[in-house]
């Protein structure tokens, strides 16, 4: 059995940088998106030149008209237990707003029956934006990461989370802390609980797990040495790690300045490499590697940058909660031009759209405004790149999703443009190129541009429906 889909085709092929996306974008006007019954790729291309053997005697077409059919957005950095919380005026930066609007917002998912909601709200918000897999920064209570997990297996997402751990912390922050080894049996008993819980095999689940530190101000050097030492147990298993770097420079009392005054070390990422003693000598096994994303990392210097790119450590980008928080902006041409993958995130609640398109608009915005040579308009292109297959990348999963490359999962979205008036209104009375190239260029930028929720019609992981839970 073979299940056809056909409409406008957008994806990045292949495997390119960053650079090279627009070589490998493929814009099929009259495309074919074909599945087996397992949901696998089997061919993406014109729906006239199908092989001979391709539709098959049961093959289910669907025909979405002038619909755009794209990959699945993939969200790099995302907090479940602040789904409530895109509206937190904290009138301050980044540390103040974590003490006076989120510590406080995150406690209230000590009660089960508001976690459970808010687990149901949060996943089907990601459905609504066709966020099809997701890094999702998680709850301190156990119960709540499992009411994560059990809606997100019940509708059939991708999801990647941890959850959030915290040993240290001032007063608002209290409800959330635990003791050191508490922390650690709290997370061992997450991977060894959920990890590839629904299918046995990390190659092929849809729900896997994550170490996730806070960031180095929520944890001790006792900690992170305990966090390094789990890692070294479970890191063959596919466990990911995820937190938070280099997010606020403010001078004095800024993130930065703050860890690197706590524990006495020469840069923010040391504290994660291992080296968390004073004057960055190594206390334990380090928290680097090729599933361990970096969220925000706005201020890194070189030889940070050096250093995650030798041990395949990515950077999930936010520019909607750098923006909001003041953070600044992370300099586009030097971060990806040091071999480190970047992937979109929407950071919510800092960040307040949920949708990655308005993610990919905002970057486009922010580095256009870089002073001087820095300043680049990035190619639509790499736009999609960096929301769609550097996110499979990221999280390491480039081989299963992310683009229409036969044999991969077919995690796609069905964009039908007259949902949204906006963004039907551009796409067929905007100014095109005479060149096709151009033109092409033109109409993605518009889609990802003028994309709003009502649009995304239909969302398929594996090539199945996924719809809201109920």
């Amino acid at each position: 059995m073979t299940i056809t889909h056909l409409g406008r085709i957008f994806h990045v092929a292949g495997r390119p940088t960053v650079s090279d996306a627009d070589a490998a974008l493929i814009w099929i006007p009259d495309g074919a998106l074909v599945l087996d019954d397992a949901g696998t790729i089997i061919y993406c291309g014109p729906r006239d030149a199908r092989p001979a053997a391709l539709p098959g005697p049961d093959d289910t077409i669907h025909d979405h008209g002038d619909a755009f059919l794209i990959p699945g957005f993939v969200d790099t950095h995302i907090h479940y237990p602040q789904t409530y919380s895109v509206d937190a005026y904290g009138g301050g930066q980044l540390l103040e707003w974590l003490e006076h609007c989120i510590f406080p917002a995150e406690a209230r998912l000590a009660d089960q029956a508001f976690a459970a909601h808010a687990a149901r709200d949060f996943t089907a918000r990601r459905i609504a934006v066709g966020t099809t897999a997701a890094l999702v920064f998680g709850s301190a209570f156990p119960h709540a990461q499992d009411a994560l997990f059990t809606e997100t297996e019940r509708t059939g997402l991708r999801l990647v989370s941890g959850r959030g751990i915290q040993t240290v912390g001032g007063e608002s922050a209290a409800p959330l802390l635990t003791s050191e080894s508490d922390a650690i049996e709290l997370t061992a008993d997450e991977i060894d609980r959920w990890h590839a819980k629904d299918s046995g095999d990390v190659d092929t689940a849809l729900l896997q797990v994550a170490i996730v530190p806070r960031f180095s101000l929520s944890v001790t050097t006792d900690t992170l040495a305990a966090l390094g030492e789990l890692y070294t147990d479970v890191a063959a298993r596919g466990v990911y790690v995820h937190t938070h770097l280099n997010e606020n420079n403010r001078p004095g009392t800024g993130e930065i300045d703050m860890v690197k005054r706590t524990f006495g070390v020469e840069s923010y990422l040391d504290t994660y490499d291992g080296r968390f003693l004073p004057g960055s000598v190594v206390g334990g096994a380090g928290l680097l590697g090729r599933r361990t994303i970096m969220a925000h990392a706005v201020h890194c210097t070189d030889d940070e940058l050096a250093r995650m790119a030798e041990t395949g450590t990515s950077i999930a980008h936010c520019p909607v909660s750098q923006q909001f928080l003041g953070s600044g902006t992370m300099p586009w041409r030097r971060t990806v031009g040091s071999g480190v993958t970047v992937a979109a995130g929407t950071d919510v609640g800092a960040g307040d759209e949920w949708l990655i398109s308005r993610v990919l608009a905002d970057a486009f915005k922010v580095h256009l405004s870089e002073p001087g040579a820095d300043s680049v308009a990035i190619h639509p292109a790499q736009m999609l790149f960096t929301g769609t297959l550097a996110g499979a990348r990221a999280l390491d999963m480039e081989d299963r999703f992310g683009n229409f490359d036969v044999g991969k999962e077919a995690d796609f979205l069905v964009i039908r443009p007259e949902l949204w008036p906006p963004l039907e209104s551009i796409l067929h009375h905007g100014i095109r190129a005479d060149d096709e190239i151009t033109a092409r260029d033109q109409t993605l930028f518009a889609l990802l541009m003028g994309l709003r929720e009502p649009a995304v019609a239909e969302v398929y992981v594996r090539g199945r429906t996924v719809t809201a839970p109920s």
